[in-house]
């Protein structure tokens, strides 16, 4: 059956183990900071898109970051939000899935 969508501002299992991976950046000093469905953007009457995470880098660049439990649930309609905003917006779109331990673990990034 169909899993309940968590409220906002909520992370789910594969979101908090995201956010260790960035605490753990921001700790080496590879990013300044990262917030969790900080911002949301329009991109058309009745459309918007809420990435996972903002990460702001040493140079002040900034990155939306989409994580996906897999690559096969990232759906079509996720998939052309974050391209139609990459299209619109000046930031580095990312979206990571975790690679499965047994295929030697970590995260697999795709860049938009």
């Amino acid at each position: 059956f169909a899993r309940g969508r968590l409220k906002a501002g909520e992370r789910n299992k594969t979101e908090a183990r995201y956010e260790q991976v960035l605490e753990a950046r921001k700790q080496a000093g590879e990013l300044v900071g990262y917030w969790f469905e900080g911002m949301t953007l329009k991109l058309a009457d009745n459309t918007r898109y809420t990435p996972d995470f903002i990460v702001m880098l040493p140079d002040g660049m900034i990155e939306l970051h989409e994580v996906k439990g897999a690559w096969a649930i990232f759906q079509d309609d996720a998939k052309v939000k974050i391209k139609v905003a990459a299209s619109m917006f000046p930031f580095k779109f990312i979206a990571v899935a975790p690679i499965a331990v047994k295929l030697g673990g970590g995260w697999d990034v795709k860049e938009f």
